[in-house]
């Protein structure tokens, strides 16, 4: 089968999204399929090769890049939430040339994608990672606290203070009347967790969707490859770890604050990177917490092999929660908010142990247990690594293959 995935960033962009994407189309390739990327260009960046698995990877100019105060960070100029005329001008040379059968996008460069649609007659997947079919931040998360629901003028104002008002106005009313377009235009779309295809609203209007959590490689890269630079700046003894942005959304202040009155002084680990209201919350840090910046993912891997219990106190809804089943494919037990994607993966009392999120006496309860109970973390820990078997390529790749040929259909 012939697929042309769309994603506005592909590695070496890093992220949990890019490392998705290239997950999936490596192991599609590796099934037979030819698998052609088309992502946004960087510069020092070739604007199209061949990589080893025999894909193709296109890097395409967006009009957009050319307004670099567009974006605050410059280094990762997003895709927009309405049709950018040199992304769709290139996807359409794309399509001429390598002939597609199915298109399966992420994030907003489907916009650019849509007044192709009718043209092109290619079957249209989407892959919901986050919520911006309902929410121009993607976050859900109004004021540091979950939204209790998208409306048009609530959302201008949110929008207004996260990215100014001359880039959140338009910011939001192109991506409502976009993603009007999109639920008509999409043939299926593929929610990561329950969570997602609720809060986007997939349920209540009755939207074609299946729910396709993300996976892990079949192989888990050995310890004996991890890089001894990063493991030598670990504590030598056990250690609790958070991997994540460091900001309030992944409940960075909970934390902090149920270690900080923990039975058990065992060091705490975060590895993450900075957000804008870390400068702030790191003068709460006390000692014996350690934190590391912006690490490789072979070395947050190596990181999981080495600590005790995983800590995952996010207060918005995690679409689905990679760090989870990465913890549990290296045997660890977590402790996790009860809330967004992390239900469907942590089941309580058997995997890990689910808190309310933002509570921090039953955070610091959860980790009081585990900590002086060794039995029990054995339990979980060997339970979290059974399950992780539902959460690998082998068992996930045929789910969305079956998803194309019912598109093809």
């Amino acid at each position: 089968m012939r697929i042309l995935m769309l994603s506005q960033f592909y590695p070496p962009f890093i992220g949990g999204e890019e490392q998705h994407v290239e997950t999936l189309c490596i192991e599609l390739a590796k099934r037979g399929h030819n698998i052609t990327v088309a992502t946004l260009w960087r510069p020092g960046l070739a604007e199209h090769e061949v990589d080893a698995h025999g894909i193709h990877i296109y890097r395409i100019h967006s009009l957009t890049q050319s307004m670099p105060w567009l974006f605050a960070d410059k280094e990762r100029p997003f895709a927009p939430p309405f049709p950018d005329p040199g992304i769709t001008k290139t996807l359409k040379e794309i399509i001429t040339k390598e002939k597609p059968e199915i298109v399966h996008t992420h994030n907003w460069i489907v916009y650019s994608f849509l007044p192709l649609k009718a043209w092109s007659k290619i079957p249209l997947i989407v892959t919901l990672h986050n919520f911006n079919l309902v929410c121009a931040k993607m976050t859900l998360m109004r004021n540091n606290v979950p939204c209790s629901g998208p409306s048009l003028l609530k959302c201008l104002e949110c929008a207004g203070r996260h990215y100014g008002i001359a880039k959140g106005t338009p910011t939001v009313i192109g991506n409502w009347t976009m993603s009007k377009i999109e639920r008509k235009a999409v043939d299926m779309f593929i929610s990561v967790s329950n969570a997602v295809a609720t809060d986007n609203k997939l349920v209540e209007d009755k939207l074609p969707f299946e729910i396709i959590p993300n996976f892990l490689p079949d192989n888990i890269s050995p310890e004996d490859t991890f890089d001894q630079a990063y493991i030598a700046k670990l504590p030598q003894e056990d250690f609790l770890l958070f991997v994540g942005a460091l900001g309030y959304a992944k409940g960075i202040n909970t934390l902090i604050e149920a270690y900080n009155d923990l039975k058990h002084r065992i060091p705490l680990v975060l590895i993450g990177y900075t957000t804008p209201e870390w400068q702030e919350l790191a003068k709460q840090i006390p000692d014996n917490i350690f934190v590391f910046e912006n690490w490789p993912h072979h070395a947050v891997m190596a990181a999981w092999k080495r600590c005790m219990i995983a800590l995952i106190p996010s207060i918005w809804k995690e679409p689905f929660g990679i760090v989870a089943i990465e913890a549990m494919s290296q045997g660890k037990p977590i402790i996790a908010s009860r809330i967004g994607g992390l239900t469907d993966i942590v089941i309580d009392g058997e995997t890990g142990i689910l808190v309310e999120p933002g509570n921090t006496t039953e955070l610091r309860s959860a980790i009081d247990t585990l900590v002086s109970n060794p039995e029990k973390r054995k339990d979980m820990a060997r339970a979290a690594l059974l399950r992780t078997q539902i959460f690998k390529a082998e068992t996930i790749i045929p789910q969305i293959e079956k998803v194309y040929k019912k598109a093809l259909k």
